[in-house]
C-alpha cells in the first residue's frame, strides 16, 4: 500500500475508534445523537463495538490485507445503516459525516483488496 493509502487508512481508524468509543462511553453528544435517530442503548453500544473492532481491524490490515479488506466493508455497511437512519428521522444534514465515512472505507478496501492480488 502506497503512503497514501496509510495515511487514509489511519486517519479512519482514528475516526472510527474515537466515534465507536464515545458510543460505548455514552458521552452526551453520541447520546444525543442515539436519541435523536431513536436507536435503543443496547444497539447503540454495539454500534460502538463494531466501530471500535473495525478500527482494528483497518490498522490490522495493513499487514494483513484481508482483514483490512472486511473490516473496510463491514464499516461501509455500517455507514449505509447509518444515512438509512438519518434519512428515516428526516435528518440529512447529518448523514454527510458518514457519507464521507463510507466513501473513504470503500477506498481503504479497494487498495487493499488491490494489495491482497
Amino acid at each position: 500500500m502506497n503512503i497514501i493509502g496509510i495515511v487514509l487508512t489511519d486517519i479512519l481508524s482514528i475516526a472510527y475508534f474515537a466515534s465507536g468509543a464515545m458510543k460505548l462511553a455514552g458521552v452526551r453528544q453520541s447520546v444525543e445523537m442515539r436519541d435523536q435517530l431513536r436507536v435503543n442503548t443496547r444497539l447503540w453500544w454495539v454500534i460502538g463495538a463494531l466501530e471500535v473492532l473495525g478500527a482494528i481491524g483497518l490498522l490490522v490490515g495493513l499487514a494483513a490485507p484481508v482483514v483490512g479488506v472486511a473490516a473496510a466493508i463491514g464499516l461501509a455497511l455500517l455507514m449505509v445503516g447509518a444515512m438509512a437512519a438519518h434519512g428515516r428521522v428526516k435528518d440529512i444534514g447529518h448523514a454527510a459525516p458518514a457519507a464521507l465515512l463510507l466513501i473513504s472505507a470503500v477506498v481503504i478496501a479497494t487498495v487493499q483488496v488491490r494489495d491482497t492480488v
